[in-house]
């Protein structure tokens, strides 16, 4: 409906849209994008430019179904390939890819699905890896245990980082967060807490070893537990993308206005979010400590958050999939840069990374997509 309106210098009327159906035509189309791919197209004026989602294709019960199948195979199959065939450290690498995959699937959901810029989640990862060494070292919890009171405690104090952060956005809101990757490893080292913590010399950890009598080396049982809570991580990632939480999540990126408008409450979706973010990376954190064996206030400086959202990039700042890419850069190619060149590993580690960015500029999970695409013309 339009209301009429009188145009003085004229006397003719003139029909003006309703400014609620406007906000409403707005948050319709917010509202009904879903993640499906890495690919993002910056939109002008919108968000500051953040990257928008893309439209999603009708997928058919019969095409979700084989790709359920072909994702268990390949469950199975990273499960069963590597177990059987790798032990030591190139086991001990895969685990640290799923812990990595993980922590950057978290950054995902705050950055690219909710626009909110964070170059601080290496403290969440940092805060899980102590809370799970603290209680395995001074109170002798059980490893399987101390995730849950990770998450739980990176989750608080996501949400509670978050509730300043609401004031603040784009550069701003990513300078805040660097800056609790710089001060929460000093903390660690603080005098109060070196009982707890261990100081300097961080804490030793004992390695699990496998349950119920099962024929699996302490590496290859960590791989495996750390690769089921991998699978649950990013099965509770994708049903809160494709869920409409997820979608009144994309519309605050996409269209703030609009989706406010339309009665999303804008203040306590994006604490959430932070917060839940903040969980993933948490449990990531939590994984390492186990699949290391030991923490330190140096391990968790401010280069973590920094590789961590170089993965996030990698992969695709809106793609779940693209996470598992990331992480293989962020484990992988480090060291590939140090076996080319031992004298200047950190200059082969650069032109790696922007001839990625310049073949892959919507990151791997857009070219994904856009290879299926053509494929399925």
């Amino acid at each position: 409906m339009q209301n009429e309106r009188v145009r003085p210098e004229s006397g003719e009327t003139i029909g003006v849209q309703e400014p609620v159906q406007v906000a409403s035509a707005l948050a319709a189309s917010a509202g009904d994008v879903a993640e499906l791919d890495g690919r993002t197209d910056s939109v002008p004026g919108v968000n500051g430019g953040m990257p928008s989602a893309i439209e999603p294709e009708t997928i058919g019960r019969g095409s979700l179904g084989r790709g359920v199948w072909l994702i268990a195979a390949a469950v199975l199959l990273a499960a069963a390939v590597p177990t059987a065939f790798f032990n030591g450290y190139h086991l001990f690498q895969l685990t640290m890819m799923v812990v990595y995959a993980v922590a950057i699937l978290g950054l995902a959901l705050l950055t690219g699905f909710n626009g909110q810029i964070s170059l601080g989640h290496g403290a969440f990862f940092a805060i899980g890896a102590y809370t799970t060494a603290i209680l395995m070292a001074n109170w002798n919890v059980p490893y399987w245990a101390t995730l849950v009171p990770a998450a739980a405690i990176c989750g608080i104090v996501g949400f509670l980082l978050g509730l300043p952060a609401l004031r603040l956005a784009g550069h701003y809101l990513a300078l805040t967060t660097f800056s609790l990757s710089v001060v929460i490893p000093q903390l660690l080292k603080y005098n109060l807490v070196s009982d707890w913590t261990g100081g300097v010399q961080g804490l030793v950890l004992d390695k699990p070893d496998a349950p119920f009598g099962l024929p699996l080396s302490g590496d290859q049982w960590i791989y495996l537990f750390t690769l089921g809570i991998g699978v649950v991580a990013f099965v509770l990632a994708w049903n809160i993308v494709h869920g409409r939480v997820g979608r009144a999540i994309m519309a605050i990126r996409d269209h703030s206005l609009a989706a406010e408008a339309m009665g999303i409450n804008i203040s306590l979706l994006k604490t959430r979010t932070f917060a839940v973010s903040a969980m993933f990376t948490g449990l990531a954190g939590s994984l390492s400590a186990i699949a290391v064996q030991f923490v330190a206030p140096d391990s968790f400086g401010i280069f973590l958050s920094i590789f961590l959202f170089v993965g996030l990039v990698v992969g695709g700042v809106a793609s779940i999939g693209g996470t598992i890419v990331g992480a293989l850069f962020v484990e992988f190619v480090p060291n590939l840069a140090d076996s080319v060149s031992k004298a200047a590993p950190g200059a082969v580690y650069g032109a790696l990374l922007i001839a990625v960015m310049f073949l892959m500029p919507e990151g791997a999970g857009g070219v994904v997509m856009s290879l299926w695409r053509r494929l399925r013309r």
